[in-house]
């Protein structure tokens, strides 16, 4: 496969420097180097700048509801649990409208690949502060400053059973494209919040201000990554992932903080112990059905 087999008819149209450019790169680029039959690729995104990306790539895609790509990834997964599935949504549908799948999905640890597009504001509805936006952020919807304190993504899939879990920065697209990578290969639920500054719309979360942090946790000799023990608890090692998943003002790492084995929701579902719901043969006929919603 080469990048030209990915490429679709249109082109991105976000703002010139716009971060979902380098997660578009990274995407194919992993995509390529995986080296997948591509149609058995589904990538299935959200609403918002970034939710255009399955637009771009050359393969199956599904454009959700705000905050529901989680549930349609879901439901595209035990349907055919031979297809790898890639959801893709940003700060708002991630951790703001899709909360609650995003903790459950976690939790099941179904063996899907989340990237998060974390730009910190709502870039689609032109830069209201998000539930990742720090507090103090001046924004339209807070003109003030924002007075909640912003969700930690990392802490929340410690907190919530995610058997992968990295952070990646769009300015870095080498380093993407391996998280990407690492990610699809796991067997289970993998997140990859990605650090997207928003050209446009985010005057503080900016290509300078990450440049000067960010620092890679694979490259950091003193980082012991934790595991989980025979009774599915974290050893005490859990307490440098926390605290370096709070590093913000002067250093941010990314790479990957966790990676461990449990297995998947998929394994254990009873409803998939006779094969693949798609390949079912029935005889139902929905027509009239359907002609009662038209």
């Amino acid at each position: 496969m080469e990048m030209k087999d990915l490429q679709t008819r249109q082109n991105p149209n976000w703002c010139p420097g716009c971060g979902d450019y380098g997660i578009l790169a990274a995407l194919k680029a992993a995509l390529i180097e995986l080296n997948f039959d591509i149609k058995n690729v589904v990538i299935v995104t959200g609403i918002g700048c970034g939710s255009k990306i399955n637009h771009w790539v050359k393969c199956y895609g599904f454009e959700s509801l705000h905050g529901r790509p989680i549930p349609v990834a879901t439901g595209v997964k035990l349907a055919n649990p031979d297809l790898k599935v890639i959801a893709i949504g940003g700060d708002g549908d991630a951790y703001g409208l899709g909360m609650g799948h995003f903790i459950h999905a976690m939790r099941r640890n179904l063996d899907i690949t989340y990237i998060v597009q974390d730009n910190q504001v709502y870039g689609l509805t032109t830069g209201q502060t998000s539930p990742t936006s720090d507090r103090g952020t001046k924004s339209k919807s807070t003109p003030f400053g924002a007075i909640e304190v912003p969700v930690n993504p990392i802490d929340l899939a410690f907190g919530s059973g995610a058997t992968f879990i990295a952070r990646g920065y769009a300015g870095d697209l080498k380093h993407l494209t391996s998280l990407i990578v690492q990610g699809v290969k796991h067997e289970g639920f993998a997140l990859i919040d990605t650090l997207q500054p928003c050209v446009s719309f985010n005057k503080i979360n900016t290509y300078d201000f990450f440049n000067k942090r960010v620092y890679k946790l694979e490259e950091d000799k003193s980082y012991k990554m934790p595991f989980i023990d025979e009774n599915g608890m974290f050893d005490t090692s859990i307490g440098d992932a926390m605290k370096r998943s709070r590093e913000w003002n002067e250093k941010i790492p990314i790479g990957v903080f966790y990676k461990g084995f449990r297995p998947t929701y998929e394994s254990s579902e009873i409803g998939l112990s006779e094969g693949r719901p798609v390949e079912f043969d029935n005889d139902i006929d929905i027509e009239d059905l359907m002609a009662g919603y038209m």
